[in-house]
Formats: structure tokens, sequence, C-alpha cells
């Protein structure tokens, strides 16, 4: 950008500087730092929204109460920033799931056992247990009252999925899973 920046610079000033190695010296460095000055803009105001934010989450997670861990990935520690963001206020079955929604694998399903005083939460968007889970209860259990239960449940590779897929052995041998990966697997219809 610098070298666009440059000669719009050198463009700007009167015709004889045109042809003073001095001058398109001069502006050429001074886009560089203009540059790099802009970039410098953008990577702070990069910070003041979640989504952007690199070097700033330390100050998120600090403004909503949570521990700092520079350790873990930053996807993950936007999406606890997040879920406390979206956690505040009186806890429904609605602002469970927008809360657990904000996670990574985070679509699911709410159900509430009354009589069981428990909420079950079912992963249904991407299959097997979310690489944060532990961040997803630490946060549901702070903002779900305490006589509730939080039940888990996971989905997997179900039999009639695999009957539906009909595959031969060679067939499934061929696609050379692992049995973690086989059993997250979603067949196409």
């Amino acid at each position: 950008m610098s070298h666009n920046r440059g000669h719009v610079m050198l463009y700007d000033l009167p015709s004889y500087y045109a042809d003073s190695s001095i001058v398109r010296n001069l502006t050429a460095r001074e886009a560089e730092e203009l540059d790099r000055y802009h970039e410098a803009v953008k990577d702070v105001l990069n910070q003041f929204f979640v989504e952007t934010a690199t070097w700033g989450l330390a100050q998120w997670e600090r403004i909503c109460g949570i521990p700092v861990n520079e350790g873990k990935p930053i996807d993950h520690r936007r999406s606890v920033i997040k879920s406390k963001m979206r956690g505040a206020g009186t806890v429904t079955l609605a602002v469970i799931k927008n809360v657990v929604d904000s996670f990574q694998n985070g679509e699911v399903d709410i159900q509430e056992n009354f009589g069981g005083y428990e909420v079950v939460i079912t992963f249904i968007g991407k299959r097997g247990v979310p690489p944060n889970l532990e961040d997803v209860k630490a946060t549901l259990r702070e903002i779900v009252p305490a006589h509730l239960h939080l039940k888990f449940q996971f989905t997997y590779l179900r039999w009639e999925e695999l009957d539906a897929a009909d595959l031969t052995w060679d067939e499934l041998d061929a696609l050379a899973m692992s049995w973690d990966e086989f059993e997250v697997w979603k067949p196409q219809p």
C-alpha cells in the first residue's frame, strides 16, 4: 500500500518535485510510516470487538471476570467471553441455548426435566464431545441455578445411519478412518 500512497503523495506535490530523488525517497518513507500507523490503528480498533480481538482478549476476560489463560486457543477464549456476555439476566432455556450456541460445536437442543430438576443439553451441531466442554460446563454452572443438575449428551454415528449408507466392508475399510473419526462420521444421504 505504501507504494500507492507514496505516488499519491508525490502527485499532490507541485510537479517540479517529481524529478527529485530526495523528495521521492522522502514521500516513500513517509508513506511506509503512514501505512504502519494505519495498520496499528486497525489493530487497536480490532481489540474493541470480541470477534476480532487478539492481544486484547485478556482485557475482555478481566472485564467479564474470567481467569486469563493465554495458553488457550483464541477461538475458545472468544467463546467463553461471548457466552459470559450472553448469559447475563434471567436464566431461561433460551438463555442457556444462546450461551452454549456461542461455543465451538455449540449448536444444541435443550430440554428441561422438571421432575428430576435437571437441564439436558444435547450437542447436535457436530458429533462427539466439543473440545471446550469444560468451558461450557464452567460457564453454565455460573448462570444456571445451583439446584438444577446439568446433564450433557453427545451425538454419534447411529447403527441405522450406517445401514442406510449401504456400504460394503471393503468400501467402509477404504474410508480409512480411526475409531474416533468413525464414531462422529456423518454418512452422506
